[in-house]
């Protein structure tokens, strides 16, 4: 890297996905959009004119059954609101008759002893005792099952150094020219990576910070964590530091995660390879399983100054991210753990839910194009009324991936050593060289290449799961499910396990929406013709299902220039006569994703994170130059001339109280 190098050259992790060009599977297996595409021109679906592709693949044999199954029900679960106008400016919009307040901003402290927030003399112990970069994925965990008392549980993902540090931007031209990275710089970075453990309460219908809660926690890159499960101990997890190949230092871009059933928070490792940077030894074992995964990237400065960021000092560390992780929010002391029982890849999400049997399943996303969605069956059974009972049950298990058939069937095909093509033929000598090389046991299982999968949400209320397939622009061949030559703005499926168990091997698939502007023929979009022009969204990531079973769509990609709006958070009606409906109820600011969502189970409040506000500018005729921390295409949220723009979590309440989207 130069001295001085451009910042679209080699930034950042909101990047990382088009820097991966074609994708890193290298199989044939016949993709999603191929499988779509032959299911799809078999039934005679999908030709001819846009409303003809909209009914086909809305009014599918599953969309009537869950419309004769809900249509009792259908009025008590649609959204009742008043639909935010789809837009781009410098500030974030919710329904009418709605709060949108701001909870918690990065540098916010988060103790009682934590400096206040000077953005012009940042210091790595500030930051540890302060809220987090780039929030993601956030959890509420009630306190004695309160809706209005809770832990918050926040990824914080990535850092944008040319929006958090003063001074270290010059323009050139049309570039943005970022200085090289400092010690303390990186070590900033590295304190603002992971997560924070909060208490809030409701006070007088506003949510507050408890600084002094007993339980408040930030997790960082540097937070000591223990491998656990199969590959725990195994050689290719040993590093000149830890010779038991069993304690960790650090997570890092946690995006997406989860809460389980028993209370504990999981967060998930996504683009762990950006951080990586050298090259390995010679002829060394790793070389086609860092391929497979783009390691090393070499987004991030950080090998500069810590040797287990460069390969050449510190060949397996790769090895020991890419995880999910749990951490045991009671214990703000515990050490987190690294279960690698569910596999190493680049984990977007890690959402459960309790099997009929008592198992509890974990569905687990493989952000990248072409890559592949996964669940893990625990083998032991959730117990309600042992909490303790139930702290390691992702230490044993099985973790499955998909294969979608072109005849509407799903099939979840377990990565079990010893089974089918895992054996040591293929490389494979014990369950821990599966689980560290998942991606590529998945390959010889010939599972399905996806687009991209995200987040993806079990169901309690209707027995269906939601995968949110963010996009896929390196598609080639246009076919009829698919008739762009680019997936450009996703799709979700949404699948039916057999059974309605969740820990079923097969199930049913079919597509709920195509994304996109339904207005333009060639794109294909299949949103119920109910759906408005403000209504319509691409790029799903994150979802949640509330109490009441529906469903909200956040996204990441709404780019001025692509589609006339930001991200925003949707609510999509996926029973009845209004199933494919979609309506606007909340969005970003300029440059911002969508991230979160999350209902409190009362549903009177919905927490969601805004991430990278402020980044980019150049499609934003409002703007029109890149944003950095001098010049930035939006201040939000503070709007102070000596504030920079800053991630930040949003509570948003129903004014006057009662349900978020009901009458």
């Amino acid at each position: 890297m130069n001295d001085q190098t451009p910042l679209r050259a080699h930034f950042k992790t909101s990047l990382l996905e088009e820097a991966d060009g074609e994708g890193l599977n290298p199989t044939s297996n016949p993709t999603m959009g191929e499988i779509i595409a032959r299911r799809f021109s078999r039934r005679g679906f999908l030709q001819g004119s846009l409303a003809a592709t909209a009914i086909a693949a809305t009014v599918s044999p599953m969309a009537l059954l869950a419309a004769d199954e809900a249509h009792a029900e259908t009025g008590a679960k649609r959204f009742d609101f008043k639909e935010v106008t789809a837009g781009v400016d410098a500030d974030h919009h919710v329904a009418e008759g709605y709060d949108a307040d701001v909870l918690l901003r990065w540098g916010d402290g988060l103790f009682p002893d934590s400096p206040d927030f000077d953005p012009t003399n940042q210091t790595p112990e500030s930051q540890a005792r302060q809220f987090g970069y780039n929030n993601d994925f956030v959890g509420f965990i009630p306190i004695d099952g309160s809706s209005e008392h809770g832990l918050l549980v926040v990824n914080h993902e990535y850092t944008n150094e040319h929006l958090m540090f003063p001074g270290i931007v010059k323009v050139e031209g049309e570039e943005l020219v970022v200085a090289p990275a400092d010690q303390k710089r990186v070590d900033i970075e590295m304190a603002a990576h992971g997560g924070t453990i909060v208490e809030i309460r409701k006070v007088d219908g506003k949510w507050q910070v408890v600084r002094d809660g007993a339980k408040n926690r930030r997790i960082m890159s540097t937070t000591e964590m223990q491998l656990s499960g199969p590959a725990a101990g195994h050689d290719r997890l040993k590093t000149s530091t830890d010779a038991t190949g069993t304690k960790v230092f650090g997570t890092l871009n946690n995006c997406a995660g989860g809460v389980t059933p028993w209370g504990t928070y999981v967060m998930a490792e996504e683009n762990f390879h950006g951080y990586f940077m050298g090259e390995l030894p010679g002829g060394h074992r790793e070389a086609a399983n860092y391929e497979r995964y783009g390691v090393p990237e070499g987004s991030y400065e950080w090998g500069k100054f810590h040797d287990r960021f460069d390969l050449s000092k510190e060949p397996n560390e790769p090895n020991r991210f890419g995880w999910v992780v749990e951490v045991d929010v009671e214990d703000p002391n515990s050490v987190p753990k690294k279960r690698t029982a569910l596999g190493r890849f680049k984990h977007e999400g890690a959402e459960s839910i309790v099997a009929p049997d008592g198992r509890v399943v974990f569905y687990l996303g493989d952000d990248e194009r072409f890559d592949y969605v996964y669940k893990f069956v625990t083998a032991g059974k959730y117990n309600p009324d042992d909490r303790a009972a139930n702290m390691d049950l992702l230490d044993d298990g099985t973790l499955h991936v998909a294969k979608f058939d072109e005849d509407g069937t799903v099939t979840w095909m377990p990565l079990t050593f010893g089974e089918g093509p895992l054996t040591a033929e293929n490389g494979f000598e014990s369950q821990a060289d599966v689980l560290i090389e998942t991606r590529r046991a998945a390959d010889l299982l010939g599972a399905t290449p996806m687009d991209r999968p995200e987040d993806i949400e079990p169901n309690g209320s209707n027995g269906r799961v939601y995968v949110m397939l963010t996009n896929n622009t390196k598609r080639k061949e246009a076919n009829a499910a698919n008739p762009r030559l680019d997936n450009a703005f996703g799709h979700i499926v949404e699948i039916a396990e057999d059974g309605g168990d969740f820990a079923a091997t097969s199930g049913r698939w079919e597509i709920l929406v195509k994304c996109g502007d339904p207005s333009v023929a060639d794109v294909g979009a299949t949103f119920s013709t109910a759906t408005t022009e403000n209504g319509w969204f691409g790029m799903p990531d994150n979802c949640a299902v509330d109490s009441d079973g529906r469903l909200w769509i956040s996204t990441d990609g709404n780019s001025p220039k692509a589609t006339g709006r930001t991200d925003g958070l949707w609510a999509m009606e996926t029973e009845g006569e209004g199933r494919g409906t979609s309506k606007l109820f909340y969005r970003v600011p300029v440059g911002a994703e969508m991230c979160g969502p999350r209902p409190t189970p009362d549903l009177a409040t919905f927490f969601v994170a805004v991430q990278h506000p402020g980044d980019g500018g150049e499609d934003w005729e409002g703007f029109g130059r890149p944003s950095y921390y001098e010049d930035p295409s939006t201040r939000w949220p503070d709007f102070k001339d000596d504030m920079p723009v800053r991630p930040s979590v949003v509570a948003i309440t129903k004014q006057g109280g009662g349900k978020i989207a009901s009458s």
